[in-house]
């Protein structure tokens, strides 16, 4: 018998449903978790791409709202809108400026409004949909406004050496696709599906953290293995010791992996541009 946490119950739907459910114990801080991951790169593009006074700003699935937050008080935005399907994370930490909205972004009726800057991370790679939702989101750019997408890219691939920590990702990308349809591989066209989207001055960078011992990105994918166990285990490719030893393995000096990137592309809406 494992001595760790079981995962969420197994069976099909979306993300938040069958796995990662903000009801479950702990999910809040493993979202923060990887906001400690990635949030200083995050924000250090925002701004870069002028987020900043005046702007109003869109934040898709929103989580606990640590972008936001950090937009309203480094950047100095104006006012931020953060959607998500479920809020009590974001409304569990309010601040001046940020509204929610509980909602469903793949409900043909989104329309919030026009904003400066949408910005969804770590989203679409769960979503079916997401070809047609980066239009979607591109059409709720004010002209001049910027779409910012960032996703996870896998960096493990046949030829890369066999180690639990490559095991147990790979299982974990193959079990999570099979039961809430999170798939990564078409992450690298979002640049093209933004010049598609009738964006232009589209660009494209990726961060990859470094995996050490008590990193936030190690405990964020320790985390993870934990709350998506029974995917892993259904693909066959690994078992619960093989998980338990990927999660040791985080733990050691002995760790030498590359943690799955973050991609993030963007766009800027053409002025003169409506709709």
């Amino acid at each position: 018998m494992n001595s760790s946490p079981p995962g969420d119950a197994p069976g099909e739907g979306r993300y938040g449903e069958a796995f990662f459910r903000p009801d479950r114990a702990g999910e809040a801080e493993r979202i923060d978790f990887g906001a400690l991951a990635y949030d200083d790169i995050t924000m250090a593009r925002l701004r870069a791409l002028g987020a900043g006074p005046g702007w109003s700003c869109l934040d898709i699935g929103a989580g606990t709202g640590t972008v936001c937050r950090r937009l309203l008080g480094e950047a100095g935005v104006a006012s931020v809108l953060a959607v998500d399907r479920d809020v009590r994370f974001l409304d569990a930490r309010p601040a001046p400026g940020l509204r929610t909205l509980q909602a469903d972004v793949t409900d043909p009726g989104f329309a919030p409004g026009s904003f400066r800057l949408v910005h969804a991370r770590f989203v679409l790679m769960h979503l079916p949909e997401r070809d047609r939702l980066i239009g979607t989101l591109a059409e709720l750019l004010a002209p001049g406004g910027v779409l910012v997408l960032s996703d996870a890219v896998d960096l493990t691939s046949e030829r890369g050496p066999a180690t639990p920590y490559t095991t147990a990702m790979r299982a974990m990308w193959e079990g999570l696709r099979a039961t809430i349809g999170t798939d990564v591989s078409s992450v690298p066209a979002y640049p093209h599906l933004l010049r598609g989207a009738g964006l232009d001055h589209v660009a494209a960078e990726i961060h990859v953290p470094p995996l050490v011992p008590g990193s936030a990105i190690s405990r964020f994918w320790a985390d993870t293995w934990q709350r998506s166990r029974q995917a892993m285990l259904s693909t066959g490719l690994i078992d619960d010791a093989g998980i338990d030893a990927a999660v040791r393995y985080l733990e050691s000096d002995a760790c030498a992996a590359l943690s799955a990137g973050m991609l993030t592309a963007w766009g800027r809406k053409p002025r003169g541009t409506t709709g």
